[in-house]
């Protein structure tokens, strides 16, 4: 499937706010001090570390935002996979451009490769499969759309983007509401028709009581790979099934083989190490 790019309103408002919080008051002042106005330069991305790459274009405008001449010949896009010493891409402009801009686009590109990298080892992981890798609301703050994009990037597949754009009815909502029927009722009655319903279970007992409420989607919370086997015959296909709870490419394997269809994963967004990349100047 092609990686459908991110839309520039997305990421251009946060690289503009990483550049005012590097540049502060006074700029660049190590470079401003040694580094010419007319100089340019000439830079290569190369990965540190086997990855798969995310936010390229990120970098791009990180750099760009400092003088709009600063030029980049991509060579591994996102979404590719990459081993050490690697050329990823050239970047060729204002010298001071290039070195005032290098951290900011680091950051990010290092961040959401990192993520993408995650990602895909899970993905390798449930590969002769039906599971699909999922991510999770657990993102960096203002980040989200930038890593749920390295996610795809990484071969996974997204979760809801936020609290409005589907119903999750989870453990502490049914607690409150007295119950998963009561609880179903009321976002019955409270969203419109196009609003898909998923609902936490943590045992089999409640998901057969959720299954006979007519939702759409099951969210199988920590349940062992026996409970999750019979958890997807019970659903028989009338419903999505996804699993959820400490998974890792060591566990995701037995888990895929139960016949789910989602595997969800927060740690791939909130806990991913940052893909180590580095910028040598030419």
């Amino acid at each position: 499937m092609t990686l459908a790019p991110l839309s520039p309103l997305l990421y251009e408002p946060l690289v503009r706010t990483a550049l005012l919080e590097d540049l502060g008051r006074a700029g660049d002042i190590t470079t401003d001090a040694i580094v010419p106005v007319e100089q340019r330069g000439s830079l290569a991305l190369r990965a540190r570390q086997n990855g798969v790459i995310a936010g390229l274009e990120v970098a791009r405008c990180a750099f760009q935002m400092i003088s709009p001449a600063v030029r980049m010949e991509v060579e591994r896009p996102d979404g590719s996979a990459v081993a050490p010493g690697e050329t990823i891409a050239t970047i060729d402009g204002p010298a001071r451009a290039l070195l005032t801009g290098e951290r900011t686009a680091l950051n990010f590109l290092c961040r959401l490769s990192g993520v993408a990298t995650a990602t895909a080892s899970l993905v390798a992981a449930v590969k002769d499969t039906r599971a699909q890798i999922v991510c999770t609301r657990k993102t960096t703050p203002g980040l989200r759309a930038l890593e749920k994009y390295a996610v795809r990037a990484g071969g996974g597949n997204n979760h809801r983007f936020g609290l409005d754009d589907a119903v999750l009815i989870k453990d502490n909502h049914i607690a409150l509401a007295g119950g998963i029927r009561a609880a179903i009722a009321r976002a019955k009655a409270h969203v419109g028709h196009l609003v898909k319903i998923e609902v936490e279970v943590d045992n089999l007992a409640q998901l057969e009581e959720a299954l006979a409420l007519g939702i759409d989607a099951v969210l199988l919370d920590n349940m062992t790979v026996e409970d999750l086997k019979q958890a997807v015959a019970m659903a028989h296909g009338t419903v999505i099934t996804e699993a959820s709870g400490r998974i890792t490419a060591a566990t995701a394997p037995a888990i895929a083989a139960t016949g789910i269809d989602l595997i969800s994963a927060g740690w791939i967004t909130h806990s991913a190490a940052a893909l180590d990349i580095g910028l040598d100047h030419l």
